[in-house]
């Protein structure tokens, strides 16, 4: 079966050709790539751009505004309102109505920033001083820092080695008395195996919670990413798929979860029931002018989503079976939408190391930089000293949990970091240049093919 890649509208991105199934669809391949020999050695490597050769990538490819006449049209309706406060406010509903069509949940809320939506979302699964929440050591901070609030103890699972995702059998190796959830970060915005994670998590009687900040308008086997855990978490940050500079929202369709998602953005204030506090958070509303630029973003986001996924998609195709290099790997019947691109390379298959690897790639005008986070988030020195609160970590001097992170391992992770290379994917950027992209690794990978 033949198919036009001249545009994503041209092949809708949930087609799946045989060479995307055996590029992306399983852990053998990549295991396959590693041990195969050199495919490249009858062909003369070009000369690098590195040593004065031709650039691989000769196109500029540029993000460009973000925000045009939508955002303006909504500013301009938020500027005729006789109040900015979120509770209400017709930016904030209209917000709102938007996100549940993209992320078909019964509850929503607005929210200051996806570390807010995260902590909303623990607090609401009701975790406390000493409970345990299973994740991803590969993430930004925020996805721990509402467990740390609550007192709670963040244990770090490692990851699959070519998905950077949660790997389901340590995750349940991990699993303990005090576990209470599991946060799946679907990192990069590739998903994780939900399926996996909610057999798990409802056969331990654990709340699943999805940390989709990365991943707007993934899916999972076709469906919204979002809608099988228990909750879900987004950022509105400056860098990722949509935006409002900084913000977030959390939902769910879960009886338990849902109705608290509200007060618990909103000081513990339920708007709905009112009768005083009867619980106790911080606030972390959102105002009207975020969601104006929210309400406007969201109906962006199917185009960004689709066009990253069909971007990424092509390098993957374009190279797979390239001795030494891992790419990433998705499932056929899931929508990875890249917040960025990650591939490694296996360091016994070349003559050089990252840093070089990486240096040449830059000079061939790939948009490339060595790995994410410099160390897992285990590794950083608040967790090596335990000290979160002023210097103290109370559960910890109180005895409500006897976790040491200096002991803390996740091999798969180390490697991860240390092996992998970040490419720019945006939907600025056409097939041509992506096709550069994958030419500039082709031919740093056979210059220094061992």
């Amino acid at each position: 079966m033949s198919q036009n890649r001249s545009s994503p509208s041209a092949r809708p991105v949930s087609a799946v050709s045989r060479r995307e199934f055996l590029a992306t669809s399983s852990a053998a391949l990549v295991a396959a790539n590693l041990d195969a020999p050199p495919s490249t050695a009858a062909q003369p490597a070009a000369k690098l751009a590195l040593d004065g050769g031709a650039k691989a990538v000769t196109q500029k490819c540029s993000l460009g505004l973000r925000w045009g006449e939508p955002e303006r049209e909504r500013l301009n309706a938020m500027l005729q309102q006789d109040t900015l406060f979120y509770w209400k406010g017709p930016q904030t509903t209209l917000m709102l109505e938007r996100f549940k069509e993209v992320c078909p949940v019964k509850y929503a809320q607005s929210c200051s920033s996806g570390t807010a939506a995260l902590h909303i979302a623990v607090l609401a699964a009701g975790i406390g001083p000493g409970d345990e929440v299973i994740t991803s050591p590969i993430t930004d901070i925020g996805t721990v820092i509402g467990v740390l609030y609550q007192q709670a103890v963040p244990v770090f699972a490692d990851l699959g080695a070519s998905t950077y995702n949660l790997d389901p059998t340590d995750v349940e190796r991990r699993i303990t008395p005090k576990t209470k959830a599991i946060i799946a970060v679907h990192l990069f915005g590739n998903p994780c195996d939900l399926h996996a994670l909610k057999t798990i998590a409802d056969k331990h009687k654990l709340v699943l919670i999805e940390d989709s900040c990365q991943a707007w308008g993934a899916k999972f086997r076709g469906r919204p990413i979002g809608t099988i855990g228990d909750m879900t978490c987004f950022s509105l940050q400056n860098t990722k798929h949509i935006t409002c500079g900084d913000g977030g929202v959390v939902g769910s369709s879960d009886e338990r979860f849902g109705p608290l998602l509200q007060k618990y953005g909103d000081k513990g204030c339920d708007r709905i029931k009112g009768g005083g506090f009867h619980a106790f958070s911080t606030n972390y509303r959102m105002s009207e002018p975020q969601a104006a630029v929210v309400a406007a973003q969201l109906t962006r986001l199917e185009a960004i989503a689709a066009k990253r996924a069909w971007l990424g998609n092509l390098l993957t195709e374009k190279i797979s079976g390239l001795s030494g290099v891992i790419p990433h790997q998705v499932h056929p019947e899931d929508r990875c939408v890249y917040w960025f691109y990650y591939f490694r390379i296996k360091p016994e298959a070349f003559r050089c190391d990252r840093a070089q690897f990486v240096k040449a790639l830059v000079a061939e005008g790939a948009p490339c930089t060595a790995g994410y986070i410099a160390v897992p988030l285990h590794r950083e020195p608040v967790f090596q000293q335990h000290g979160f609160f002023a210097g103290h970590w109370p559960v910890r001097e109180f005895g409500l949990t006897t976790m040491d992170y200096t002991k803390h391992q996740t091999p798969e992770v180390e490697a991860i970091l240390k092996t992998g290379i970040r490419v720019v994917i945006h939907e600025g950027m056409t097939e041509e240049y992506i096709a550069g992209v994958a030419e500039a690794i082709r031919k740093v990978a056979r210059h220094y093919a061992a």
